[in-house]
């Protein structure tokens, strides 16, 4: 199993990016970019925001357990109804519009993120 992960300073950083680029209704096809999903009747976008790399679901759980210094209890059980064994953002589109680039490696997010869950929770 393989996700996508993004730290949320990065995903908060695309968003402040994407403030920037209202999206306007093109007078042609031609004023579209590459990709885009602006729709041809309303002022909107859909741009996927993510790190566009996939992260084992194990190497996520490992990265947990170093942070914490503790193994997890690991409770394994089938693939679930509706779930799918990969999947990961494209973020050309963002890229195009904004010049995005994550920012923050894998291991430094979840050490941010271990620190901060400790920190709010006193653990």
């Amino acid at each position: 199993m393989y996700r996508d992960f993004t730290y949320v300073g990065d995903l908060v950083r695309a968003i402040r990016l994407l403030i920037d680029v209202v999206p306007l209704r093109p007078s042609s096809a031609d004023d579209l970019v590459e990709g885009d999903s602006l729709s041809p009747v309303a002022p909107f976008r859909v741009v996927n925001i993510g790190n566009s790399g996939k992260v084992r679901l194990l190497d996520f759980v490992d990265a947990i357990e170093v942070c914490l210094g503790q193994k997890a209890e690991r409770n394994y059980i089938s693939m679930q109804a509706g779930d799918v064994p990969a999947t990961w953002a494209d973020t050309r589109l963002l890229h195009r519009l904004t010049g995005y680039q994550p920012q923050t490696d894998f291991d430094e997010g979840i050490s941010m993120f271990v620190a901060r869950f400790r920190d709010y929770y006193q653990k």
